[in-house]
Order: C-alpha cells, then structure tokens, then sequence
C-alpha cells in the first residue's frame, strides 16, 4: 500500500454511507457542518443495494399478483397474466439505480465529500482509510460510526444455500423451495415465492416454533400459511442440510419426535448479525462495546469518547433501517449543538408479507407481562366496506389497552394497508392517547382506517359491525 505523507483534517466523519449514515450526514451538512462519507462499496448500503428496496420489489410483485383474483370481480380481466422474473430484476435494479442516483445528487448538493475506502481507528482522534494501495489518515473533530454489521447463517450449511440478500438477484423462479428462519425475512420470502409458484416450505427452528409478533397475529399467521400451502415444520433438533449439486435434502426431527426428511431445489438460510466492531478497530479507540460485541451509546448516540456517536445496525437493539435512520438525524443534531435525543419505546414493525403485518408497542402477552390488566379490542376486516370492495379480506385490527387508566399499549394489524395506518398507531402511543382519543375523531368512510376505529370501540363491546356475544339467560319456573 502507498501511505499518505500528510495526515489530513476534517471536521464530521461518518463512516457507512447506509441509511442511516447518509442521513447523519446530510442532518449534519444542513446543520452547517463540513461533512465526509467513507464508504467501502455503495451509497445506500445493504438496505438500498441488497436488502430492503429490492426485497420490497420483490413482495410488491407477488401482493400485486396474489390479488389478480379480486381484479377480476372489479371487471379488470387479469386471465392472461404471467409471471416474468426477468423483467422485475429489470424493474429492480432500475429502481434500485434510480434510489441510488438520487442519495448521490443529494450528498452532492450538500457538498458532502465522498472518500473510497474502509476505515479504521488509528486512536480516538485519528481515522485510517484503505482503498487498494492507497492509505490516507485523517483526524476529526466528531464521527459518526454508522457501518452495519456482517452476517452469518443460522446453521452450518453450504455456500450454495440461498441467503436473505442473495434470494432477491435469482434469475430463476425456484420450482420448490424449503426456507429455515423465524424473521420477517424469510416470512416475506416464504409468501412472496408461494405467490409467484414456488413450492414453499417453512422450517422454523428450534426453541423458535412461535413467530413474534401478538398472539392473535401468531394465530391468523399461521391459518393464512395453511390457506395459502405453504407446509410449516416446526423443529426439536438443527436439521442436518445436504447438497449433492442437484437438490438439497434437509432431515430432521419434528416436534412429533418423528424423523422427516425433504427434498428441494432450492434452500434458503436465515442469517444473524455480527458487529464489525473488530474490523474497525473500535478497541484502539476505546470504545466501549457490549457483551455481544454491539458499541454502546446513550440517547444522544454518543458513545463514551465525547467526539464518537455511533448509529444503526452496530449498535444494541433491533436491525431496522427506520431505527438507524432516527440515530443518524440525532447523532447530526448533537455534534451541531442541539439537545436531540432518541427513544425507541413505540418502533414500528412491518412486515410486507401476504398479507402483510404492522404492529407497534406491546403485544398482548408483553402488556400481561408488565403488570397491566389488559383490555383488548378487535376489528376483522371482513366486515370493513373498503376491504369489501377491494376484494382483501384477509385480516383484523387489534387494540391492547390498559383497563385502569385507558391508555393504549399496542396497535396490531394484519391485512390490507396495515404498514399505512401503522404511523397512526404509532403517533397515537407517542402522544399518550387514551381509548378516548381514538374514538373522538372521525374517519374517513369508506377506509381501512376504520378497522381500527371499530377495534376500539370493541374495547367497550360497541363495535357496530360485530355481532354480540349471545349471553345464556337463566330461565326460572314460577
């Protein structure tokens, strides 16, 4: 490598161009900070290159093919339609270009510098940058740690296996597919291949045979899965995987204690995060990390080296892109002078399954667990006028109150715009709302939005377009 002769000056290095550190950049350019973005490979990162935006292509295609039936019932004749896998990577990687275009536009209007590179911490004050033969040093006034994490399969398998970023660049529709995982993912790629003509089977793994989401939803899920013939195995053991360069073959016990073993053309991994806190040379800082290895940072997401913030997947708690985007505009806020802070109490969930999933706040069974005495409150979309119309049932609205006080605990959704009116639930939990909050104001008619009115109101059992619980009356002789 070829070292710099000078070490050079800057003002607020953000070291990962993802999401959340293109954010914290240009939060901090418009705060009238100087600012450079070290990225090793694309502006962007994993969520707009590999992950979330072309993960999203992909759910958008099979949620729009799956609903060709009810086109039909609104007179569109939908009989002729295919499925082409080539011409979406096409649309992908168009959208994908797009996305990425403007984040590099954007950097440049806020005069954002762009080095090449991997960094490393030479000390707390002073950054390495290798790109090739080339090696420059830099010291700087902040920097925000914003470079993800790395990922590895859940189970030892082979490099051929399909993995959450991978199955997203396949050229070919696989005829069957057997997916191992318990995420949102692999539950977005289980429904969306069964929509496109994959045969899906799901693998759930052991101590994992519940998905994570409310009981109600946990429940739903799994008839939606039967309704749709996607075969769920729920494991006792790590399956064993085998690939003899044809087709996979996966063995293992089920939750029946019987031997089962399958055959498919394609297999698909879940992975789970690693910091990259090594690569980075966090310890030459002197950082602090977690047992886990995860850097540790407190509301400002400053770590405990006054000129170091650190956001996103590298840090404790959920890897969420709107999580890392949130820190990334905080972190940009503190290094300019203001008091910002974060508080991932109420993050929202979504999953863009089939149907898709949107929750906010506590489950059920975590309202329980925290003491409250619990009220719920439920609204099926069967009966909604919107959904009626557009022909998507599929789905409910759930509410979980606390009974003492009134105040709303959670929002849970499943169905037609659930990730829409999920921001609603949200907003609601941030400003404290009570039962009463979401009763008074009036919705628009007809929506989907009024599936979660009526699920508060069946909190008091006055939801209209529910049937009422018959109750016995004892009948006396005279």
């Amino acid at each position: 490598m070829v070292v710099g002769e000078l070490t050079q000056e800057r003002d607020v290095m953000v070291i990962g161009g993802g999401p959340g550190g293109y954010h914290a950049a240009i939060r901090a350019a418009q705060l009238g900070r100087q600012v450079t973005i070290i990225e090793k490979n694309k502006l962007g990162g994993v969520c707009l290159n590999e992950g979330c935006i072309p993960s999203k292509v992909h759910t958008a295609a099979a949620q729009s093919f799956q609903r060709m039936e009810s086109f039909l019932q609104l007179g569109l004749d939908t009989s002729g339609v295919t499925f082409d896998i080539t011409r979406l990577q096409e649309h992908k990687k168009k959208v994908v270009e797009q996305l990425l275009q403007g984040v590099v536009a954007l950097c440049k209007a806020n005069k954002i510098e762009i080095i090449e590179g991997e960094a490393s911490f030479i000390s707390a004050r002073k950054i390495g940058v290798e790109n090739g033969h080339q090696y420059d040093t830099f010291t700087f006034n902040d920097v925000i740690i914003a470079a993800g994490c790395n990922k590895k399969p859940i189970a030892e398998i082979h490099h051929h296996a399909l993995t959450p970023t991978s199955i997203w660049n396949h050229e070919e529709l696989p005829s069957d597919l057997i997916l191992y995982g318990n995420d949102d993912i692999t539950l977005e790629a289980a429904t969306t291949f069964n929509s496109l003509g994959s045969k899906v089977t799901l693998i759930l793994p052991p101590e994992q045979h519940e998905f994570t989401f409310d009981p109600a939803i946990n429940k739903e899920l799994q008839r939606q899965l039967k309704k749709q013939k996607i075969k769920l195995y729920k494991t006792d053991t790590t399956p064993k995987f085998r690939f003899d360069e044809i087709q996979w073959e996966v063995s293992f016990e089920n939750g029946k204690n019987e031997s089962v073993i399958l055959e498919s053309s394609h297999l698909y991994c879940a992975e789970e995060r690693n910091p990259v806190t090594e690569s980075l040379g966090i310890q030459r800082a002197g950082i602090h990390l977690s047992d886990e290895g995860f850097i540790k940072i407190n509301e400002a997401c400053r770590t405990n080296i006054a000129s170091i913030y650190a956001i996103g997947d590298i840090t404790e708690g959920p890897a969420l892109a709107v999580k890392a985007i949130k820190q990334g505009k905080v972190a940009a806020e503190n290094i300019a002078g203001q008091q910002s802070e974060c508080d991932f109490t109420f993050l929202p969930r979504i999953v863009q399954s089939i149907p898709p999933i949107a929750s906010v706040g506590m489950t059920e069974t975590e309202a329980i667990e925290n003491g409250f005495e619990v009220k719920v409150g439920e609204s099926s979309l069967q009966s909604n006028g919107y959904t009626s119309i557009l022909g998507q049932k599929e789905g409910f609205t759930k509410t979980v109150t606390d009974a003492k006080t009134d105040l709303v605990l959670g929002i849970h959704m499943m169905g037609a715009q659930a990730v829409e009116m999920v921001s609603t639930g949200t907003l609601a939990l941030e400003m404290v709302a009570r039962e009463e909050d979401l009763l008074f104001p009036s919705y628009p008619h007809p929506s989907v939005n009024e599936s979660m009115w009526e699920s508060v109101e069946d909190l008091e059992g006055k939801a209209i377009h529910k049937v009422p619980k018959v109750t016995k009356q004892k009948v006396t002789s005279s």
